[in-house]
């Protein structure tokens, strides 16, 4: 039952979420296996009607939370949820950070490259550390009290970016006290220690079918310009933990759209790359959730997933007694699902029959044959990569 505990639950104070490589909404950390985002009523009403057979690809859906933003007087920015009624009581109580959650260095507009670096060790075990070659265009993303920016080493900063992004849109746009719907899904990396994750975005057409004209020749033209067109699918970014160096690499959505069919191939080899070797283990059972994947969605009739991305995940770090309890076995024994796993994401602009955010969405019959011939390509160029071509 929901709201039967006596004692009201404690704040949340959400965090930016380490491990987000894509997208531009802030993904936020709620719990060790839950992650928040700003809710859009489209998303909202996939998720309440998602066909059974689509559930083991796509986060699992917690409910919704109510999130305020939170200004001390020093002036920095803290978002708080609220949990209450109306969110499934397997969250389980949640108690805040310790101390008032509105002195946290944490979300400060600009944040000093000692409190990213430590926040990253905080999340993640060891002396993990990422290296990005992001570039930044106008946005200088971190910098010290000098306007100087430091060295952009030792993190993926493309979470702290959009997180700083929606702070700014927030503060400017509506007061404190303001309550912001959240939906809270599950955390589908947090089962990793060393998350390597691959953020494609999937499909021939990106935009929605409520975007104005503006915004369609702007989605047409980066597909056309991009893999979008030519294979169904483009890079839109990625972390993949090295073996050698002790750090991740990362490449983000800019890096991807100037990728040709070649250099779309050469980066997914990458991603299976662990500085010392191509993990070679990980690409038939990749291939054949990506396979298992592909039948659920040549069934999903009227189904548009536009704009939507496919996470292909697995853990950087390579369990010694697991890659040996799987000896024994045949081959296809690797599909143990948690040593990859491939998952849908990012809904906004899915459209289906009978949506209840959108009663009369434009009529599409039959599959989305766009995605169809993402995937099919995918599996395509991995199993090349498997055939040692």
């Amino acid at each position: 039952m929901v709201g039967q505990s006596a004692e009201p639950r404690a704040a949340v104070l959400l965090q930016p979420f380490v491990h987000q490589v894509g997208g531009h909404t802030s993904m936020l950390t709620y719990d060790e296996h839950t992650i928040c985002k700003p809710l859009v009523s489209q998303e909202l009403s996939f998720y309440e009607s998602l066909p059974l057979a689509m559930r083991q690809f796509t986060p699992q859906y917690k409910g919704i939370v109510s999130v305020h933003l939170k200004k001390d007087s020093l002036g920095n920015l803290t978002l708080i949820a609220s949990p209450g009624l109306g969110q499934p009581d397997s969250c389980g109580r949640l108690d805040s950070a310790s101390g008032d959650p509105a002195v946290t260095l944490w979300h400060k507009c600009k944040w000093s490259h000692s409190q990213v670096s430590k926040s990253f060790k905080d999340s993640c075990p060891g002396k993990m550390l990422l290296r990005t070659d992001l570039q930044y265009h106008t946005d200088s993303l971190l910098e010290d009290a000098n306007g100087k920016q430091p060295e952009r080493k030792s993190y993926n900063p493309w979470g702290l970016h959009c997180h700083r992004q929606h702070l700014n849109r927030m503060s400017s746009k509506h007061n404190e006290n303001k309550l912001h719907q959240f939906l809270l899904l599950e955390n589908v990396v947090s089962k990793y220690s060393y998350p390597c994750i691959l953020d494609l975005k999937m499909g021939t057409r990106q935009h929605g079918d409520d975007a104005s004209e503006e915004k369609k020749a702007r989605h047409i033209k980066k597909c056309e310009q991009s893999t979008s067109a030519s294979l169904g699918v483009r890079i839109c970014g990625m972390q993949v933990y090295q073996a050698d160096t002790g750090h991740f690499l990362c490449k983000d959505k800019y890096y991807g759209r100037k990728l040709s069919p070649e250099g779309f191939r050469q980066t997914l080899r990458q991603f299976l790359c662990n500085g010392n070797q191509l993990r070679t283990d990980l690409l038939e059972p990749i291939i054949l959730r990506l396979k298992a994947l592909l039948a659920v969605i040549r069934k999903q009739s009227s189904y548009r997933f536009y704009s939507s991305s496919l996470l292909i995940i697995y853990d950087g770090q390579e369990h010694k007694e697991s890659v040996d309890q799987h000896l024994p076995f045949p081959k296809t024994h690797g599909t143990n699902p948690s040593r990859v796993d491939v998952r849908m994401i990012d809904f906004a602009h899915t459209t289906f029959k009978g949506s209840k955010s959108n009663p009369n969405p434009t009529p599409h019959d039959g599959p989305d044959h766009g995605y169809i011939f993402g995937l099919e390509n995918l599996i395509k160029i991995l199993q090349s990569l498997l055939e040692g071509k």
